[in-house]
């Protein structure tokens, strides 16, 4: 049985007067989602008992009392270290701390954004190595396909990217510091940390700029490598709970599940009302923020003179920015005062590229 969810992919990140899609056909398929869990939780079953010799391993999988440990899940580690690999194991409760069963070895998790794939059970206990000891992660619920992303980072803070970008009209360079949190929202943490490493944002313009709103950018200035992201989506992260604030970091999307590679900062001085509003659309999940002052940030310098994208203002359109004419034609010769991102990398890997010393750090 295959239960497709379909969602009108036709809103935008506006201000807070949009109307917000109802949750209404989510929650009515809440029940087709339980009925495609309880078949596949029986199908598994079915697979792993076929032979007749069932492990501990399977035994704890599918032997749960409390109704919830027989829900099937796939788990994605992900290892955002720049040069630490990462050992994963799953943790069994039934077993003697010095069973040899008491732990099993899932497999090596490669570094700057290196996964591994588990199928495993919901409420199931994992754990991984780091220099400071082991730690212990049990994934949360599954998303509507099945799956859970899972950073691994231990007590980190988080990540740290830093944009070289122009300010006043390219007058000058600044460096606009981001601390990338993993834990925010690991998918956005992840898809934005990889873009990042593949140089994705390097030349890309700051074509939405409004003062005490937002600034949005993340369309590429290479053709090829725009339009084959365009439309490569990943899931929404559950929410959390963080409330935006200035400097805060998240992506603009269309509807559920609709993020690819732009994002927005929350400007300094935008109200409480509109602070309030972010976050209401289940794609605007904070991921990461500006480190320092937002006020005396690079982002505070930037040119707005054109205002918002039509059809709210007379500002640069996004869609016109796709073309493959986009940049050469359409911004230079309409938006010639914009800024622009030079190069964006993650800090901590850097020198082991061998492009900066740690000096200029």
């Amino acid at each position: 049985l295959t239960v497709v969810l379909c969602f009108n992919k036709h809103h935008q990140l506006t201000r807070g007067q949009q109307t917000l899609p109802s949750p209404a056909p989510i929650i009515a398929m809440l029940p087709l989602l339980r009925l495609k869990r309880a078949i596949i939780a029986l199908g598994w079953f079915v697979l792993s008992t076929s032979s007749g010799v069932v492990t501990a391993y399977e035994e704890e999988a599918v032997g749960g009392d409390d109704g919830v440990e027989d829900v099937p899940m796939t788990v994605i580690f992900v290892n955002e270290f720049p040069d630490l690999s990462i050992e994963v194991f799953w943790e069994s409760h039934h077993a003697a701390e010095d069973d040899p069963n008491r732990r099993k070895f899932e497999g090596e998790v490669a570094p700057r954004g290196g996964r591994l794939s588990v199928e495993t059970f919901l409420g199931h206990e994992f754990s991984y190595i780091l220099p400071d000891g082991r730690h212990y992660v049990v994934p949360p619920p599954p998303n509507s396909v099945g799956e859970q992303f899972v950073i691994l980072a231990g007590d980190s803070g988080g990540f740290r990217v830093r944009c070289e970008l122009t300010t006043n009209s390219r007058q000058s360079t600044e460096n606009l510091d981001i601390l990338v949190k993993q834990y925010w929202a690991p998918r956005g943490a992840n898809r934005f940390l990889e873009l990042v490493r593949n140089g994705y944002y390097d030349g890309a313009a700051l074509n939405r700029v409004v003062p005490q709103f937002l600034t949005q950018f993340g369309i590429a200035r290479d053709y090829e490598m725009r339009t084959n992201l365009r439309e490569n989506t990943i899931l929404d992260d559950f929410d959390i709970g963080v409330k935006f604030e200035p400097g805060f970091i998240s992506y603009a999307g269309s509807g559920p599940d609709s993020r690819t590679t732009e994002i927005f900062v929350v400007m300094p001085g935008t109200s409480q009302h509109q602070l309030d509003y972010f976050g209401e659309n289940p794609w605007e999940t904070p991921f990461a923020m500006v480190e320092g002052d937002i006020e005396e940030s690079a982002i505070a310098r930037i040119y707005s003179g054109y205002g918002d994208m039509p059809p709210w203002g007379s500002g640069p359109d996004s869609s016109k920015i796709y073309e493959i004419d986009g940049y050469d034609s359409y911004l230079e010769q309409n938006f010639p005062k914009l800024d622009y991102i030079e190069r964006c990398y993650v800090v901590d890997e850097v020198e082991m590229d061998g492009d900066y010393s740690e000096g200029e750090f």
